[in-house]
């Protein structure tokens, strides 16, 4: 979902192919829309290809497998799924997993995963799927960043009132000054800082 982009806002004069597009647009922004096409699409070479009958002439080249009814299960799931993430983008996780396991599952049961056609457009729109994440407006925060923001701060204090862990540097309220421990030679390089002894520390 791209946040960002404009709202469409329907003109007197607008034909209804230009309304459809927007609104469509519009519709397939809010969900995983190529995530559910991709996974739509695996499922149906997977589905079909086991029941499907090739005529070369009089020669008859017949793909059924032995587990044909798996390749069926497997495709009509896939299907499902991807309508799944059209409209109801929530389960997006859970229907990426499945998807990503019913391409692995189709390899040994349905013609290597529809001759590896509908294994590769499932395995795409499973990680789509897993990938995508709702938009959020370019004005509203993360949560994280609200309450970071919302803490409290020493402004305004006097030197007594001022927390033991914040004190006056140089000037600059609120800012930590020296440790207790620490000299005012602590942060010289010097051979001769801190008493001739360098200070790790």
């Amino acid at each position: 979902m791209n946040p960002q982009a404009p709202v469409y806002v329907r003109a007197e004069n607008d034909a209804w192919p230009t309304v459809v597009y927007y609104r469509f647009h519009a519709w397939r922004g809010h969900r995983p829309f190529w995530a559910g096409l991709f996974t739509l699409l695996g499922g149906l070479p997977i589905a079909y290809f086991p029941y499907a009958d090739l005529r070369l002439g009089n020669v008859s080249l017949a793909m059924a497998t032995t587990g044909g009814a798996g390749a069926l299960i497997i495709g009509v799931l896939l299907i499902t799924l991807g309508l799944a993430l059209w409209f109801q983008e929530t389960i997006r996780v859970f229907a990426g997993v499945a998807a990503i396991l019913l391409a692995l599952v189709s390899i040994p049961v349905s013609n290597l995963g529809g001759f590896f056609v509908g294994f590769t457009l499932s395995m795409v729109g499973g990680a789509l799927a897993l990938a995508w994440a709702p938009g959020q407006p370019a004005d509203e925060e993360p949560a994280e960043q609200q309450s970071a923001l919302r803490q409290p701060a020493a402004v305004g204090l006097d030197k007594a009132e001022e927390p033991a862990g914040i004190q006056d540097a140089q000037g600059i309220p609120g800012i930590p000054g020296p440790r207790g421990t620490e000299t005012a030679h602590a942060s010289e390089t010097t051979a001769h800082a801190d008493g001739g002894r360098n200070s790790a520390g």
